[in-house]
């Protein structure tokens, strides 16, 4: 796990970022176990749609690059594609907003739907070390800031304290239906967020935001890994 980020973190540092795309930073989750949308980077009309038939339609097309984390304010995400001809508009219409100075890819990934949104992050503390953030997701987490945290590492018991200790924890239980969220994945990648600080010093911020909740089960479709400035 430790080694295969560090690699990504490696190759980060020598181009000299302070971020990673967000097809990196779901990369480095993946790999302590993290579960993560579905997804391929493209650089091509004809690659993005030759992914969307691999991965079924709808999907997602993002613009991806270490240099654009906010990518919803810039009007570079289309969601919800169920076509080809539709895909291959987003795909024309991102490439005009992105502009011609754009050197990044762009990322197909399948459309994960879901009414419950969570978020997990971390921060990195110049006293207390890495700290693990949980709570509401998407647009309800600036606006709630329904948000609990605890100093890594974490064991499962502090992740169940952490579900337990937002205020709306009903959430995450059987609710309107829809059945209550798999809470051995949710603390295993609460656990992970933590040990991924604890093994890459050089990790300043990690923003897992939205994790949406397909069914029963958390997928991270979207995510931000922030480099410390010693990785200048």
């Amino acid at each position: 796990m430790a080694t295969r980020s560090e690699s990504i973190l490696a190759a980060a540092r020598k181009r000299g970022q302070r971020t990673l795309s967000e097809y990196d930073s779901k990369r480095i989750l993946a790999a302590y176990g993290i579960p993560v949308s579905r997804e391929v980077l493209v650089t091509t009309q004809a690659e993005a749609k030759a992914a969307a038939a691999k991965i079924g339609y709808p999907v997602v097309l993002k613009a991806c690059s270490a240099d654009e984390a906010h990518k919803t304010e810039k009007g570079l995400i289309a969601v919800n594609l169920a076509s080809q001809k539709a895909l291959t508009d987003a795909f024309a219409t991102l490439v005009e907003r992105a502009g011609k100075d754009y050197d990044g890819a762009y990322l197909v990934q399948e459309m994960v739907s879901g009414a419950r949104e969570i978020m997990i992050g971390m921060h990195r503390d110049p006293s207390f070390g890495p700290s693990v953030a949980f709570g509401l997701g998407g647009i309800f987490t600036e606006i709630l800031q329904d948000v609990v945290f605890r100093i890594a590492p974490l064991r499962k018991r502090d992740a169940r304290d952490m579900m337990r200790g937002i205020r709306a924890h009903k959430i995450l239980g059987p609710v309107r239906g829809m059945p209550k969220v798999d809470q051995d994945i949710l603390s295993t990648a609460l656990m992970a967020v933590g040990q991924i600080a604890l093994d890459h010093p050089d990790i300043a911020e990690i923003d897992i935001n939205p994790l949406i909740v397909r069914g029963d089960k958390p997928v991270a479709v979207d995510a931000l890994v922030v480099l410390t400035e010693a990785a200048d």
